[in-house]
């Protein structure tokens, strides 16, 4: 409280002067349509997220397990509105970037610092989880489709999905790649809408118990916190709300946050549709053995675990180049401010390759699902989706003290701090033990 106390004191600059402090994304046409970000959202927030949830649930059980999702989705639901409430906070101005926003509460530089840093990190920790699960569906399907084929390596698969980017990641801007972002938004419901079924078709396990895992006290209280940054992976959408809606066009009688509401709240709607019928039945079907992949653990009938993966495998195309489009857009453009590089097809080449190439190597060396999921879920998303909206709220609309708008900001700021330090430790952790035995490039 004396942090959001002592940067809400602050002397606040002339409101000419602060607006100058905001480095506004310039688009020469904002046409998009209300239903643009539902699909956009979907793509982002359904994505690899909501198949760990019963591997998470294996580890929380089912009443912490169901609480922590419910706890999420409504948590992450309100910093959502606050967002998508502050991007116009502004009269004149729109914060067309997480950072933006984060500059005009915290100051130009402090705010730079903390959510820069936080943003990027979702972004390219997404890239790198998508990279992972997409190859690994992809060696999944061919695994199922093609019995009397040569099976590659998994690692081959990840270099495959990996090379697609090395094409989609020329497309030039966020406007580019809506058509593949609505492919994926409809592969997300569609293979989760198929894992759930084919999860309550299957019924429960001869052998399903849903007691802890057989580990030590220490090793259990691990993989607990883990699951909780897993649960909070699958909310990572945060990290591009205010790029989506910048692309909205706004008016003082029909403001963009209008449109960008009806269509998050369509899209949390789909959201629940998926999440909350995925983790039951996956964890109900599977109890404390279900995969880290709720996909992997179903066997029957193959040609739809085979649809099921070819499905993942083109959403985490799609859901990895909205990640990456808003990294692009940043890093093309401190090259053309710092080193005077005009942006053009060779910057494009060079820089979205390098990213791409980088993303591919952190994924093929750690190719450790859940617990990527756990890490990065507590290291960024945890602050950019539960806490940090909530300060920016806090310092910016100041909010009456004790009353319950006051009391849910900080609950989410204490709610998200705990996942964020106990899922962060445990996510280093558990990467350290499952990498100790793994022989890399195999």
């Amino acid at each position: 409280m004396a942090l959001v106390h002592c940067l809400s004191s602050k002397k606040i600059q002339p409101e000419d002067e602060r607006r100058m402090m905001i480095t506004e994304n310039k688009h020469s046409q904002r046409r998009a349509k209300w239903w643009y970000s539902t699909f956009h959202t979907v793509t982002v927030i359904v994505g690899a997220g909501v198949l760990s949830l019963p591997f998470a649930m294996a580890y929380l059980g089912w009443g912490p397990g169901i609480l922590t999702l419910l706890v999420s989705w409504g948590l992450t639901l309100n910093s959502m509105w606050q967002m998508i409430e502050m991007h116009e906070c502004v009269p004149g101005t729109r914060f067309d970037r997480f950072h933006d926003l984060g500059r005009y509460a915290f100051g130009p530089k402090l705010g730079a610092w903390i959510v820069l840093p936080l943003q990027l990190i979702v972004q390219v920790g997404s890239d790198i989880v998508y990279m992972v699960i997409g190859g690994k569906c992809l060696y999944k399907f061919m695994e199922i489709a093609c019995t009397n084929c040569t099976q590659p390596k998994v690692s081959y698969a990840i270099l495959s999905f990996g090379a697609i980017h090395f094409f989609l990641s020329q497309l030039p801007n966020f406007d580019s790649v809506v058509g593949v972002s609505l492919l994926a938004a409809l592969m997300s419901v569609s293979y989760s809408t198929i894992a759930w079924v084919a999860c309550l078709s299957k019924g429960q396990s001869s052998d399903v118990s849903y007691g802890y895992m057989k580990f030590s006290r220490t090793e259990l209280i691990w993989r607990m916190f883990n699951a909780l940054g897993q649960i909070s992976f699958a909310f990572a959408g945060h990290a591009v709300t205010l790029e989506i809606q910048a692309r909205i066009p706004s008016t003082p009688e029909k403001p963009s946050k209008i449109a960008m509401w009806k269509g998050v709240i369509v899209a949390y709607l789909i959201n629940a549709i998926c999440y909350f019928p995925v983790a039951i039945t996956g964890y109900w079907a599977f109890g404390r053995y279900v995969s880290d992949n709720v996909v992997d653990s179903l066997e029957n009938p193959e040609w739809l675990i085979a649809s099921a993966n070819l499905m993942v495998f083109i959403h985490m195309v799609g859901g990895y180049q909205v990640f990456a489009m808003p990294v692009f857009d940043l890093i093309e453009k401190v090259i053309n401010k710092k080193l005077k590089i005009s942006e053009g097809l060779i910057l494009r080449l060079v820089v979205r390759s390098a990213y791409v190439a980088f993303t591919l190597f952190i994924g093929k060396t750690f190719p450790f699902f859940g617990d990527l999921l756990g890490f990065f879920g507590g290291l960024s998303i945890g602050p950019t989706s539960y806490f940090l909206p909530s300060i920016i709220w806090l310092i910016i609309k100041k909010p009456k003290r004790f009353s319950i708008n006051w009391f849910i900001n900080w609950g989410s700021i204490l709610i998200g701090v705990c996942i964020m330090l106990a899922s962060i430790v445990a996510g280093v952790r558990n990467l350290y033990v499952d990498a100790h035995d793994y022989y890399q490039f195999r």
